[in-house]
């Protein structure tokens, strides 16, 4: 069995499309629009075969979203070396997203950074 796709709603998807083509190398479909429901989605899809669906519709709920919660923690993004873990973490910093933790080693080995990206969803970026 493999995950074929994970979904996120979001108020704004044009910009979550542009912040995963930007900074994870997403490459985005032109979008599906159901007119009756007024349903958008894109479909981001990366080298190794993962897709993320950006979903939105009216009426849409964008609750608070504390970093300790129950539900899906984060998404990680695997960047293949400590050093472009390092930059892609700066890169970020520099355009205005918070870094929550790392660059750093953690106690089960993995080195890796946290930022709050869009619309307060965690992002991992990992080696």
């Amino acid at each position: 069995m493999k995950i074929e796709h994970i979904a996120m709603y979001v108020t704004d998807p044009e910009r979550a499309r542009d912040f995963f083509v930007k900074y994870l190398g997403g490459v985005s479909n032109d979008g599906y629009h159901n007119v009756k429901t007024d349903f958008r989605s894109f479909f981001i899809s990366f080298e190794d075969g993962a897709r993320l669906e950006i979903m939105t519709k009216p009426e849409i709920i964008d609750d608070e979203k504390p970093l300790n919660r129950t539900g899906y923690a984060h998404i990680a993004f695997s960047a293949g070396s400590k050093e472009k873990v390092d930059e892609l973490t700066e890169k970020l910093k520099a355009d205005g997203y918070e870094v929550i933790s790392g660059p750093r080693t953690t106690g089960d080995g993995y080195y890796e950074s946290c930022i709050v990206g869009i619309e307060g969803n965690q992002v991992e970026i990992t080696v």
